[in-house]
């Protein structure tokens, strides 16, 4: 999974995994999801990010079964 923030668009992109985007569908007038040729989410990504959702921190945890 990648995820990066670009502050000069303030857009948040979020690579679920790497597969080429057979198609875009927006979710709202901000939200972009891109999916295979499956119909699997890839990507998503959110426009006015620092607007929609807090920055300032990231966590990340693995939790094992």
């Amino acid at each position: 999974m990648t995820i990066r923030y670009f502050p000069d668009t303030d857009t948040l992109w979020i690579e679920l995994r790497p597969s080429p985007t057979a198609e875009t569908r927006d979710v709202d007038d901000d939200t972009l999801v891109e999916v295979d040729a499956a119909g699997s989410i890839c990507a998503i990504t959110i426009e006015h990010a620092s607007r929609r959702a807090d920055l300032s921190t990231f966590d990340f945890e693995r939790i094992t079964a």
